[in-house]
């Protein structure tokens, strides 16, 4: 008697679950209404983001995103500089010691060890300059994908949902997800 109550208790707020799935609002404010899409503005986005750093982001209104470009821009410019100062520092100290003059490394780094700390500077200073050209990239494909998500169709028309039903096999329960196309 309890599992037959509990049955129609079940179906009967199931039914009204769904029956308030069904009324969609035409307000203009709704999220989920429709809107006229801009096929350029990816586009644009990008060709923003690759004049300015940040730019495209603010044409997609995500403002947010504009101080983490920044940051990454920065950071990695700073290790750049840093790894070309460095590299000429011990460059200029090697060229002095083959010149035979005094250098600013004299008695403490062997000749051997100014070579190597200049071809590990260089390779530092040449996967920084890439690490900048990557953070440049990113931020022109980000304003992009960001424009194409703005445009993607999140009507109440096409749903994901978890779903978990018993199996009469193993007993246990079973977990998928739902996926709801409504073509009206």
């Amino acid at each position: 008697m309890i599992r037959i109550s509990l049955l129609v208790l079940f179906c009967a707020f199931n039914s009204m679950a769904q029956d308030s799935d069904l009324k969609i609002s035409e307000d203009k404010d709704d999220v989920y209404a429709y809107q006229e899409q801009d096929p350029l503005r990816p586009a644009k986005a990008a060709f923003y983001s690759a004049i300015v750093p940040g730019l495209g982001q603010f044409y997609n209104k995500s403002y947010w995103k504009i101080p983490v470009v920044y940051a990454a821009l920065g950071t990695t410019l700073y290790f750049y500089i840093d790894y070309t100062n460095e590299y000429n520092r011990y460059r200029d100290a090697l060229k002095q010691r083959f010149a035979g003059k005094e250098d600013e490394f004299q008695g403490l780094i062997s000749t051997e060890g100014l070579i190597n700390a200049q071809d590990q500077f260089r390779r530092n200073r040449d996967l920084s300059l890439l690490s900048v050209i990557a953070a440049y990239v990113l931020n022109i494909v980000e304003a992009n994908v960001d424009a194409h998500l703005k445009q993607f169709n999140i009507n109440k028309d096409l749903s994901v949902s978890p779903d978990a039903q018993p199996n009469i096999f193993h007993g246990g329960m079973d977990y998928t997800f739902t996926l709801k196309i409504n073509l009206d």
